[in-house]
């Protein structure tokens, strides 16, 4: 088995360096610490500048983290607290709407499914963690969208890719449809992702009262909507009950 490598070791020595300090530390500051030659210590401050681990101050020419780092290490501490905060809620939103549930965050254009409770019944479900879900024809992305916690790729006036007849494809409508998101406080897919399916959804916000994520319900359109296709109200309740909890959980003064 090969061994470990030595430039990724001094790489990760280096960085954990400038996590650990109060302040910026220079070349010879971070070469003496580590007991590397200085040439050797600025060849990896280089290259980890390069790909944004690393800052350099211009003023002084120290170093210190830098954002591409902050925000892997941000993200992945924001997606386990955020399902950390969420497990009871989304267990009882289950229980109490008898339809699966699911909590979303933006991944890359789309939104990535951190956590799936299954419809508390016995019909075989598969589990959906790890699951990538279109922003636009999605009721967990729609949440995302309206808020600015996501965003979709602009390439001209090209339409949106069509899951069903039903799904938002025209940027105008969608952007019309995002802002009444805005406006109620919640979301709504029906038959836009999956013809006989649809979901409702509502922001999940953090300090600062910015929205992090999305929790969602999902079913059979029967069960989510009435008779004339609305979202039935106690559907909404409930949704937005626990958005609320969850986001004064996560220390949010406003939702």
């Amino acid at each position: 088995m090969a061994g470990p490598v030595q430039s990724i070791e001094r790489a990760a020595a280096i960085l954990r360096l400038l996590a650990g300090g109060p302040r910026r530390l220079g070349l010879g500051e971070v070469a003496a610490s580590l007991g590397l030659a200085k040439g050797t210590a600025h060849g990896i401050l280089r290259t980890l500048q390069h790909v944004d681990f690393v800052e350099q101050d211009a003023a002084t020419g120290k170093y210190q983290l830098g954002a591409a780092l902050l925000h892997l290490g941000t993200s992945y501490l924001d997606v386990n607290e955020l399902r950390s905060r969420s497990l009871n809620w989304a267990d009882a939103l289950a229980a109490r709407s008898g339809e699966a549930v699911r909590l979303g965050t933006p991944l890359e254009g789309s939104v990535l499914v951190v956590h799936h409770v299954f419809r508390p019944d016995d019909t075989f479900q598969t589990l959906d963690v790890g699951s990538l879900l279109p922003l636009h024809a999605s009721s967990l992305g729609k949440v995302l969208l309206a808020y600015g916690t996501a965003t979709i790729e602009t390439a001209g006036e090209t339409e949106l890719e069509a899951y069903t007849r039903h799904t938002l494809v025209d940027r105008e409508q969608l952007t019309r449809a995002l802002a009444e998101v805005r406006e109620v406080g919640w979301a709504a897919e029906i038959q836009e992702m999956s013809m006989g399916e649809a979901g409702l959804a509502a922001p999940i916000r953090g300090h600062g009262g910015l929205v992090v994520g999305a929790i969602g319900l999902s079913g059979a359109v029967e069960r989510i909507c009435d008779s004339q296709g609305r979202p039935r109200p106690n559907l909404i309740t409930l949704i937005r009950e626990a958005s609320r909890a969850i986001s004064r959980d996560l220390g949010a003064t406003r939702w």
